[in-house]
Formats: structure tokens, C-alpha cells, sequence
């Protein structure tokens, strides 16, 4: 498959994906702007509607006041307002889209998130995606709270060719990944994923048991973890701002991968964390197919998000 058809399938998917999020943000703004000029009330309804839609209260300040300059009183189309926000979305998201780039061996990744927020099918998905690149991997079922998510990373590993380290449930998680590190040090592998347990209930057992998991990595390995991946699930909305806060200060998170657009008409969180926190948005998934995780792009993301063709 050459590279534009490939991307040409991956937009048809992304828009899809972000139908919720682009026809009710879009039914928003065309049924704001149609039938009325362009005043101060409804710059200020559409401030809500952005809102609304999870774009953050300070995006959607900036947004009603790039409208209102010198466009008061005349009409305006649906279309223009939806080109004007995708324009204002990509100059926020541009600075945080950053590819993953794994620039030594073993390149230790450890991915953090709350359960259910599709953090062991994201490492599977990543395990492919590597895995098709040619590369090695070895999956460290460090969640070793959850026997199905044990099963869940053994499976992954079967499917995509990739080593698998497990314990029993209930076993000590740092061990495994000390274990986990040390051999694919010694066979060479070339990225390590390592799960980890997302009980945020408990944030302080969790911290302790999280930079547990970093000391002993660093006593094979002094530079890993290489990336701290957080996986956030759309469909909660404001609640992943708060996410993004504490996983940052208990696991010193490096990057994001957004999961479930597809599930959500709030597919906006992602510009008001981008906004708020300015860390790199490495992937984002938009289904529950291996290719429905796929690196982030800024204007692709803004233009599919209100509805406007690549």
C-alpha cells in the first residue's frame, strides 16, 4: 500500500471516528450561524457550544474572539466559522504532535492509565505497529493486579510474534519488570512495553509501587523508562485533565495516546489537555482495530474534529 492511499484510509477512519464529536459540534455551529449575522450573542452561544463540547473555557474565549474581529454584523458561513476553529485547533495541537521515536536498545516504555481505559489492548496495538516495523518486542504484563489483563497481554503477544513476560496474579509487578529488562537487555530486544496496574482509587500505594517499578528498571537499565506513556479514554471527558495531573506527578508521564474518539461526541478533551499541559501526543485510536491506532496529526485531527474534508 503506497503512502497516500494509506493515509487516505487512515483519514476516512479518523473522520469517522470523530462523526460524534464533528456533527454535533458541526449541527452546533451551522444552526448558530445560518440563519443569523454574526453578533455578539452568538459568538457567545458558540463559546458555549465549544465548551460543550470539551474544547476548554480559555480555547473557546480565544476562538469567540478571533470571530468577532471585524466580522460583527455580516453574515457568515457555517463553513468559514468551522475553517476559522480548525485553523485556531491546529495551532494549539501543532506544538504537542510528536512521533514516538525510540532511539536506543532496549527502549523501555512504560504505559500508565486508569482500567478501562484500553491501556493493555493500546500496548497490543502498539506491539503490532512496532512489530510491522520490523522491530522486536517483548510485553511485561506489569498489571499483575488483573489476571485478565495477564491473559489479555499473553494473547497480544501471540498474535503479534512478541515476547511475553508474565507472573501469576498478585505477584510483585517491579520484580517482573527487573526480570523483564535484564533479558531483553541480554537477547537484544529492541522496545519493551511494560503494563502496569491502574487502580487510582489508592493513589498512594499506586505511586509507591509505580516508582518502585522505575528503581528497580534503572538499577539494569539507568536511562529507562525511555517514555512514560499515560492512555486516556475520550469518553470521559473533563475527567482526563485530572488524569493527565496525577499520573503526571506520580509517574513522571512523557506522553499521551488518546483512545475511544470514536465512542464520544467530546473528542475536544483532547484540545483542552493539549492546551493545558503541552505534553507530546504520540498516538490516538479511533476503533478497535490494530490500524485504528495510528500516529498523531495535528491538522488532520482539527479538520476531521469540526467536520471539514482533508
Amino acid at each position: 500500500m503506497n503512502d497516500s492511499t494509506q493515509s487516505g484510509s487512515w483519514w476516512k477512519r479518523l473522520s469517522g471516528g470523530l462523526r460524534r464529536t464533528s456533527s454535533s459540534l458541526g449541527s452546533a455551529i451551522s444552526d448558530l450561524v445560518s440563519k443569523r449575522k454574526l453578533d455578539a450573542e452568538t459568538v457567545e452561544e458558540l463559546e458555549s457550544e465549544l465548551i460543550r463540547a470539551d474544547l476548554g473555557p480559555e480555547f473557546a474565549a480565544r476562538i469567540a474572539a478571533v470571530l468577532g474581529e471585524g466580522r460583527f454584523e455580516k453574515a457568515i458561513a457555517s463553513d468559514e466559522v468551522k475553517a476559522i476553529l480548525a485553523g485556531e485547533i491546529e495551532k494549539v495541537l501543532a506544538p504537542v504532535a510528536k512521533p514516538l521515536k525510540v532511539t536506543t536498545r532496549p527502549f523501555v516504555i512504560l504505559v500508565a492509565g486508569v482500567n478501562g481505559s484500553g491501556k493493555t489492548t493500546t500496548i497490543g496495538k502498539l506491539a503490532a505497529r512496532f512489530r510491522a516495523e520490523g522491530k522486536s518486542v517483548m510485553l511485561v504484563a506489569g498489571d499483575t493486579f488483573r489476571a485478565a489483563a495477564i491473559d489479555q497481554l499473553k494473547i497480544w503477544g501471540e498474535r503479534t510474534g512478541a515476547r511475553v513476560m508474565a507472573s501469576e496474579a498478585g505477584a510483585d509487578a517491579a520484580g517482573l519488570a527487573f526480570d523483564a529488562v535484564t533479558a531483553a537487555k541480554a537477547q537484544g530486544v529492541e522496545v519493551v512495553l511494560v503494563d502496569t496496574a491502574g487502580r487510582l482509587q489508592n493513589r498512594g500505594e499506586l505511586m509507591n509501587e509505580l516508582e518502585k517499578m522505575v528503581r528497580v528498571i534503572r538499577k539494569v537499565e539507568t536511562t529507562a523508562p525511555h517514555a512514560v506513556l499515560l492512555v486516556l479514554d475520550a469518553t470521559v471527558g473533563q475527567n482526563a485533565l485530572s488524569q493527565v495531573e496525577i499520573f503526571g506527578k506520580i509517574a513522571g508521564v512523557t506522553g499521551l495516546v488518546m483512545t475511544k474518539l470514536d465512542g464520544t461526541a467530546r473528542g475536544g478533551i483532547l484540545v483542552a489537555i493539549a492546551a493545558k499541559f503541552g505534553l507530546p501526543v504520540h498516538f490516538i485510536g479511533v476503533g478497535e482495530g490494530v490500524d485504528d491506532l495510528a500516529p498523531f496529526t495535528a491538522r488532520d485531527f482539527a479538520r476531521a474534529v469540526v467536520g471539514l474534508e482533508s
